[in-house]
């Protein structure tokens, strides 16, 4: 008999410690674990170079002093995509790390550890959806971000603009009124750099009023440049700004980081830019508090601000302290303020308030949405179409073709190089269409 209760309790035990280790590294906050229960050495690898050294460590000293039994160790690497799918053939990337864009959704449970279900974890999270495999969540945003237009405050109270422009025709006149009242540049393309003039495609969402737009109906239709379409919309507004000199007066010779020092002395009332560069704005500004962000202008009926997921922090399922990889993960979305101060965003976790310079929209009935994915079956076709097609929605070419065109460098109208877009995208769409 004693024997006998010997080997059930040995059973009991056995089936305790099993039961409490297989809830390690998916879900934290289980079995009573508390903070100075977690230890180990973790190496958490990041793309950014820039801060790693500074602002990375100042996070490290805030975990550990409420992980005071794990080591925090940071590795940055300059071309973030490029360097860390290699050692992904190896266990040796590190413990905590960014999905790379370059892994098919498909294979990311061969390379990470699941954090939890899709169902439990999308009720506290935005953007979780997008690395889900298999109704299992493997990676959180590290911030979530939005386009719109910086402007500079100051400089729009001197052009009399008493309200912000809500409708393309309210954004031309205020513009006007910049170009007439100030010497700002109503609005700098920066065109000579680039890659700015790429931002505009990130508005087509607020320009449509619909988060189905871009990746649901869009892709689903010809003519994606027929007048009063999105698209057209947007970039003949481009064009029109570009032909009634509310530009720079010489595109050609533009700087990036020059730019945002002039915006920050007033030089400059406004950039169509992604959230991510208020703060470097800011940060060389002579008063941080005359850079604004706004919405930009819609004649839609409902004005949205298309939200997009950064880089998904995640686990490395080979990681031999999933514990204390996960307790940084939960503490870096809810503690640090990364998400705000240093990617310009908003936290992917829904129950941290907005940043302050966004409450007065919500206020104003601005809704603040995902896009929504593309249905099945046709992820990934969007891109595909437009590599056929050699339009480029997210490269420069085409928008600096727009911008030429219309201070007269090019013989062409819009509307002929909308038609020239059109023919473009429905032959790829119907070639793509068909494999």
């Amino acid at each position: 008999m004693k024997s006998k209760m010997k080997w059930l309790i040995s059973l009991m035990i056995g089936l305790l410690i099993t039961g409490t280790l297989s809830g390690c590294g998916s879900e934290k906050k289980q079995s009573g674990i508390g903070e100075k229960d977690i230890s180990g050495n973790i190496t958490v690898i990041t793309q950014r170079t820039d801060i790693v050294d500074t602002v990375f460590q100042k996070y490290a000293e805030k975990f550990q002093e409420k992980y005071p039994n794990v080591k925090v160790s940071f590795e940055a690497l300059a071309d973030y995509g490029g360097q860390i799918t290699p050692r992904m053939n190896t266990k040796d990337y590190g413990d905590v790390l960014l999905i790379p864009t370059q892994v098919p959704i498909a294979d990311i449970p061969d390379y990470f550890e699941p954090l939890g279900s899709l169902k439990d974890m999308e009720k506290k999270y935005m953007g979780v959806e997008e690395r889900a495999v298999d109704g299992k969540v493997y990676g959180i945003p590290i911030a979530v971000t939005y386009t719109g237009i910086v402007y500079n405050k100051k400089v729009f109270e001197k052009a009399g603009i008493k309200k912000l422009p809500r409708t393309f025709n309210d954004l031309m006149e205020a513009l006007k009124k910049v170009k007439n009242s100030t010497d700002a540049v109503p609005l700098y393309t920066n065109y000579a750099s680039g890659w700015p003039l790429t931002q505009w495609e990130g508005v087509i969402t607020t320009v449509a009023g619909d988060p189905d737009y871009y990746n649901v109906k869009m892709v689903n239709e010809n003519d994606p440049f027929a007048k009063g379409k999105p698209h057209y919309q947007t970039y003949k507004l481009m064009y029109d700004l570009a032909k009634q000199g509310l530009i720079e007066k010489d595109p050609l010779t533009t700087d990036w980081e020059s730019s945002k020092a002039m915006m920050g002395r007033g030089e400059i009332a406004t950039m169509v830019m992604g959230s991510w560069a208020v703060d470097q704005i800011k940060g060389v500004a002579e008063n941080p508090d005359d850079i604004g962000f706004m919405p930009f202008p819609t004649n839609a009926d409902k004005v949205i601000f298309p939200l997009g997921a950064d880089f998904q922090i995640a686990i490395n399922k080979n990681s031999e302290n999933k514990e204390a990889a996960r307790a940084w993960v939960d503490w870096f979305i809810h503690e640090s303020d990364y998400s705000v101060k240093q990617a310009g965003g908003i936290s992917a976790a829904k129950d941290k308030p907005l940043p302050d310079e966004l409450q007065q929209y919500k206020k104003e009935g601005v809704e603040f949405k995902l896009l929504t994915p593309a249905k099945k079956g046709q992820k990934g076709l969007m891109d595909k179409i437009d590599k056929e097609a050699e339009i480029g929605f997210w490269l420069e070419k085409n928008k600096k073709t727009i911008v030429e065109a219309g201070i007269g460098n090019r013989s062409e109208s819009f509307d002929q190089l909308a038609e020239q877009f059109n023919k473009a995208w429905n032959k790829a769409r119907a070639k793509i269409t068909k494999k």
